[in-house]
């Protein structure tokens, strides 16, 4: 037997426009502290985590927040992952700009082309952070961290798909 779906009476009100961002926004930031996991690791390997549902989440609903979102989401991020206050900040915010700018380049886009300028945004994130925190450590440790998000970005992208599903038919 199938599950009947919830559907919205006649009487009740449409979701508000804060009720829409609110799901966005609020993922975005449960997965900035997936940091605080206790994972013990000599190399970083995590994925960023935040950075990836934020970059999810505007793949699939371009015109879903401001060019400044990157800011407040970026500070968030700052305060839990450790590194210097401000890197996060600057670098969404610099990946929000590329975006913008490629979706008046190139509008209609695969899954295979949203991949690939994921993993390129995650790439380049990874390199500004390792620089804006001392530059001391060698490029070359970041590939296992950035191998692993280029693996796992899919997965979040069907994420941010069902949960766009999820809060549309509410």
């Amino acid at each position: 037997m199938l599950p009947l779906k919830r559907r919205r009476s006649t009487f009740s009100p449409p979701p508000t426009a804060l009720e829409h961002q609110a799901v966005p926004v609020i993922t975005t930031m449960i997965a900035s502290l997936a940091v605080l996991m206790p994972v013990v690791a000599t190399q970083p390997l995590f994925p960023p985590l935040g950075l990836m549902v934020f970059l999810g989440w505007r793949l699939l609903r371009n015109d879903i927040w401001p060019l400044w979102m990157g800011v407040p989401l970026g500070f968030w991020d700052d305060l839990f992952s450790g590194q210097p206050l401000g890197s996060a900040m600057a670098g969404w915010t610099l990946v929000m700009l590329a975006l913008d700018q490629l979706d008046r380049r190139l509008p209609f886009r695969s899954h295979g082309e949203d991949w690939a300028i994921a993993v390129g945004a995650i790439a380049g994130y990874l390199a500004l952070a390792a620089l804006l925190a001392g530059g001391q450590t060698p490029l070359i440790v970041l590939i296992p961290q950035l191998l692993l998000s280029a693996l796992l970005f899919p997965l979040i992208a069907r994420l941010c798909a069902a949960l766009d599903r999820w809060r549309g038919n509410r």
